[in-house]
C-alpha cells in the first residue's frame, strides 16, 4: 500500500513539474481598434456595498468561454489587482479575478466598505489575455 501511495505521489510531482515547464497557451491577437471599458460606475464614484458594474466593448463581440469565434472574447473583472495576469496564461479565477464566462456584460458585486479599484480584461475562449492585452482604464470606487 505504501509503495502504491509513493508511486502516485511521485507521478503527481512529475506531472506538476512538466506542467510548470510547459509553454503557455496560444495567444489570440486583438483586432486593431478594439477596446474594453467600464460604463459604470464612474471613476471616483461613491457606491453602496452592492454595486452594479456595466462592461463596455468596442470593435469586438462577446462570446461565452469555450466558444472560439474570431474577434470575440469574454470579460474578467479585476478587483484591487495591481498587476495584470501574465500573457499566455489563463487569467486566474479567484475573489480578485472574477470571470464572466457566460458572456455577461454586467454584474452586481458585494464589496467591503473602503476604497477599491476595478478594471476589465478581455480573455479569449480559453481565458487567455489578448495580444496586445485588452484592458480598461483602472477606476477607483469608494464603498460606503
Amino acid at each position: 500500500m505504501k509503495r502504491i501511495l509513493l508511486t502516485l505521489a511521485l507521478a503527481a510531482l512529475t506531472g506538476a513539474a512538466l506542467a510548470a515547464d510547459a509553454p503557455g497557451l496560444p495567444i489570440t491577437q486583438a483586432p486593431a481598434g478594439a477596446a474594453v471599458y467600464i460604463i459604470s460606475p464612474s471613476d471616483g464614484a461613491t457606491v453602496g456595498q452592492d454595486v452594479t458594474v456595466r462592461f463596455g466593448l468596442r470593435g469586438m463581440g462577446v462570446a461565452p468561454a469555450g466558444v472560439a469565434r474570431e474577434h470575440t472574447g469574454h470579460h474578467h473583472l479585476l478587483v484591487d489587482v495591481k498587476e495584470l495576469p501574465p500573457a499566455g496564461q489563463p487569467i486566474p479565477k479567484d475573489d480578485r479575478h472574477i470571470h464572466f464566462g457566460g458572456g455577461q456584460t454586467q454584474a452586481t458585486l458585494k464589496l467591503a466598505p473602503g476604497t477599491h479599484t476595478l478594471q476589465l480584461e478581455l480573455g479569449d475562449a480559453n481565458h487567455v489575455p489578448f495580444d496586445p492585452p485588452l484592458v480598461s482604464k483602472r477606476i477607483t470606487v469608494h464603498v460606503k
